[in-house]
C-alpha cells in the first residue's frame, strides 16, 4: 500500500493560509498632538525568532544604515500530531466527481493538529501591544479559515485555527549599545484533515433510490403499502444504435445531461423488503 505516489499539498496550504492571515498588520506612530506621522506594514517571515535574533545580535553598532527591521513577525510550524477525538472509520468511503464528468473513490480523511508558533519582535512596547491587539480579538479562542484542501476533488474545508497561549520575553541584556527584543510569542493549532490517494471508481453510483411507504408507524409490525422508485434517464443515445432505451439509461455518468423515471406501486400482499438482500420477504 505504502509507495503509491501522491501530493495534494494540505500541509503546505495550512502553512500558506495560517501566514496569509498576519500579512497586512500595520502600526502607527503618533506626533504629541495624536496625529498620525508614520505607517508601517509589518514585515512577516516563516523561520524561527531565534534566527532574527541572531541577525540583532551579530550587529552591534546601531550606527550602520543597514539594520535588520523592527517590529517584525515571524511564525512557523513546530508539531504535527494526530487527532483521535475526531477520528472516523477506517473503511468509509465517500463518492465525489472531478470536473462533474469522473467519478472518485474517496477514504474518510485523517484528522491531524499542526502547531504553529508565531512571534512577534519589537523595540518598543507600544508597537508590540498595537500588534497583539490586531490578533487577539479574532480568536474566541478559534478562527475559522476554508481551506482548498484537494483540488481534484473540489474538497474544501473550514480549519479552525485555535489560539492556545500568549507569552512575553523581553530580552535586554547586556550594554547599552545592545539593542533591545521584546518578543511576544503567540502558540496556535490548526485541526486540519490528511486525504490518502484518491482513485477513479464507477462502482457504487447511486442509479436507483426505492422508497417504502407504511400505513402504520409500529415498525415492528408495519408492512409496506406502497412503493415510490426513481431511476435515470438517458436524454440523448449514449450507444449510437438510433433509439434512448435501457442500454443508454445504464451508461450515463456524472456530468452527463440526464432526466428520471419515476413508478407508484400497490402492495397488498404484507410483504417485507429486505435492503441487504435486495428482495421481498414474506
Amino acid at each position: 500500500m505504502l509507495g503509491t505516489y501522491y501530493y495534494h499539498e494540505i500541509i503546505r496550504k495550512t502553512i500558506i493560509a495560517f501566514g496569509t492571515l498576519f500579512n497586512d498588520i500595520h502600526i502607527r506612530h503618533q506626533d504629541q498632538s495624536g496625529n498620525d506621522i508614520s505607517d508601517l506594514k509589518v514585515p512577516l517571515a516563516y523561520g524561527p525568532s531565534q534566527k532574527f535574533l541572531a541577525k540583532v545580535t551579530q550587529q552591534p553598532d546601531l550606527n550602520k544604515p543597514i539594520q535588520i527591521t523592527m517590529p517584525r513577525i515571524s511564525f512557523e510550524m513546530t508539531s504535527i500530531q494526530y487527532d483521535p477525538t475526531r477520528k472516523s472509520s477506517l473503511v468509509q468511503t465517500f463518492k465525489t466527481c472531478e470536473d462533474g464528468t469522473k467519478a472518485k473513490k474517496v477514504f474518510m480523511p485523517v484528522p491531524y493538529n499542526i502547531g504553529f508558533e508565531l512571534n512577534i519582535l519589537s523595540k518598543l512596547n507600544d508597537d508590540s501591544l498595537q500588534i497583539l491587539e490586531q490578533i487577539l480579538p479574532y480568536f474566541q479562542p478559534h478562527f475559522n479559515l476554508t481551506i482548498d484542501l484537494v483540488d481534484s476533488i473540489g474538497e474544501k474545508r473550514d480549519i479552525p485555527i485555535i489560539l492556545e497561549s500568549v507569552n512575553f520575553q523581553d530580552d535586554y541584556e547586556g550594554n547599552f549599545d545592545t539593542r533591545r527584543a521584546l518578543i511576544h510569542t503567540l502558540s496556535f493549532t490548526a485541526k486540519t484533515y490528511l486525504f490518502g490517494p484518491i482513485a477513479d471508481t464507477s462502482d457504487g453510483l447511486i442509479r436507483k433510490v426505492q422508497v417504502d411507504l407504511y400505513t402504520s408507524t409500529d415498525i415492528a409490525t408495519a408492512k409496506r403499502e406502497m412503493r415510490y422508485t426513481v431511476t435515470p434517464k438517458a436524454l440523448e443515445d449514449k450507444n449510437n444504435d438510433g433509439v434512448i432505451n435501457q442500454l443508454d439509461h445504464a451508461l450515463l455518468q456524472p456530468g452527463d445531461n440526464f432526466g428520471f423515471d419515476e413508478e407508484w406501486t400497490m402492495f397488498s400482499d404484507g410483504k417485507e423488503y429486505s435492503p441487504t438482500r435486495q428482495i421481498d420477504l414474506p
